[in-house]
């Protein structure tokens, strides 16, 4: 008896690379969104693809389980789901079981715009990577046109949201029904978030005027895209330099999670160029008219925390202490004039003026305990000896007047403030 004939492997039709790049082509021409050109990749090559920001942020995807799971298991996914294009090869990486990744830039003549990652369980043909190369620029194209148009709609929302936060938007009924246009929802208790970029480091390049305009649309975009992933009714605008939110009312707590859990997905890693930044969190506004005050409130935290914790904080504006009542003089100069008054030259920028104000910190927070001030600045008693005359000398007697005591050390957490 012979045996049964086998069944023909089903026949795949052999790629045109001129047909696909003129598909691509006609989808971009016909609005198509990002998607579409996606899984119109996807199928002609038959393989996963990405497309992502220029961090790997995902834009679009379309990812199986196990293909997502074989990308985790190779470390090139961040806990916050950020794609670690930085540690893919242009050309080939290889995962466990075989697959191969394929990471493309995708760019206009002007900016980055992002990269398509591919994921083939196979090596690509040369005639397949010529067909990623044209279909990068529908890519390109597609971003391109979504950005114009996004440009346009976020400008306009941004121009809203700040009228409502500087309180000159109009009647509380008139906003609510302004905002519904947008998906926004401010009908209940609410918070204010102000993230703004932190300066470069001293001795780093601080970037010239474009690269800054990109690093902050490139935050701006961060913000967007989370924000887009929790609830589409959650209001984001770039102001220009600081990017803000406003969130319903479970973050007003200073520490709390849903706060922290934001701030962390935006920062991811930051890897693949993302810049570190600062938060700013005001108070509970209770309803659309409070939003002004909670917008102030944590304008002046995102400024006062970093200026006393240093960049890459987050800051309630409820536990700033004696920094909130000083925050809320609006007049900086009456508050470095207070300061000046109070502490004279050692209000001054140099270094020894510095240096001074270190060890007045120290003893003021000792109750002036000289052998435990020269403990914790590793200085030997004498030394402190001859710094507390120093500051008596300059300042009265601060030892034993405890009215002045008081005043330089709000003096100097102004300075902390306004800046020494």
């Amino acid at each position: 008896m012979s045996s049964p004939t086998p069944s023909p492997e089903p026949s795949v039709e052999p790629l045109d690379v001129d047909e696909l790049a003129e598909g691509l082509a006609q989808q971009v021409l016909a609005n198509a969104d990002l998607g579409a050109i996606v899984d119109a990749i996807g199928a002609s090559l038959r393989v996963d693809v990405a497309v992502t920001t220029t961090d790997g942020r995902e834009r679009v995807t379309r990812l199986r389980d196990a293909v997502r799971g074989a990308l985790e298991a190779g470390d090139l996914v961040d806990p916050t789901g950020r794609l670690r294009v930085e540690r893919l090869d242009a050309e080939d990486t290889v995962l466990a079981g075989g697959s191969r990744v394929h990471r493309l830039q995708v760019a206009t003549p002007a900016q980055p715009l992002g990269h398509l990652v591919v994921v083939a369980d196979r090596a690509l043909t040369e005639l397949e990577r010529v067909a990623l190369r044209r279909a990068v620029t529908a890519v390109a194209l597609s971003i391109s046109r979504q950005q114009a148009v996004s440009a346009v709609e976020n400008k306009y929302r941004g121009d809203f949201l700040r009228d409502v936060l500087l309180g000159r938007a109009g009647s509380e009924e008139f906003v609510r029904e302004h905002v519904a246009g947008f998906g926004w929802d401010l009908g209940g208790p609410s918070i204010v978030l102000v993230a703004q970029l932190d300066p470069p480091p001293a001795g780093e390049p601080s970037g010239t005027v474009e690269e800054q305009r990109l690093w902050q649309e490139r935050f701006a975009d961060a913000w967007r895209q989370v924000l887009g992933g929790v609830s589409r009714a959650v209001p984001v605008a770039d102001f220009g330099s600081e990017v803000v939110t406003v969130l319903p009312a479970e973050g007003s707590v200073p520490g709390s999670d849903p706060v922290l859990r934001l701030v962390r997905t935006v920062a991811g890693d930051k890897g693949g160029g993302r810049r570190p930044f600062s938060v700013g969190v005001g108070r509970l506004a209770r309803d659309v008219r409070s939003l002004p005050e909670s917008y102030a409130q944590a304008y002046r935290a995102v400024a006062v925390g970093r200026r006393v914790r240093g960049g890459g904080t987050t800051t309630w504006f409820d536990e700033l202490g004696l920094h909130r009542l000083i925050a809320m003089v609006p007049d900086d100069m009456e508050l470095r004039a207070f300061a000046t008054d109070v502490l004279g030259e050692l209000a001054g920028q140099t270094e020894e003026a510095a240096a001074l104000r270190e060890t007045l910190q120290v003893l003021l927070s000792t109750n002036f305990n000289v052998a435990e001030a020269a403990r914790l600045q590793f200085f030997h008693y004498n030394t402190i000896r001859y710094r507390v005359t120093k500051l008596e000398r300059l300042l009265g007697p601060i030892t034993s007047d405890h009215n002045l005591r008081l005043d330089v050390a709000v003096a100097l957490k102004v300075l902390e403030v306004v800046g020494g």
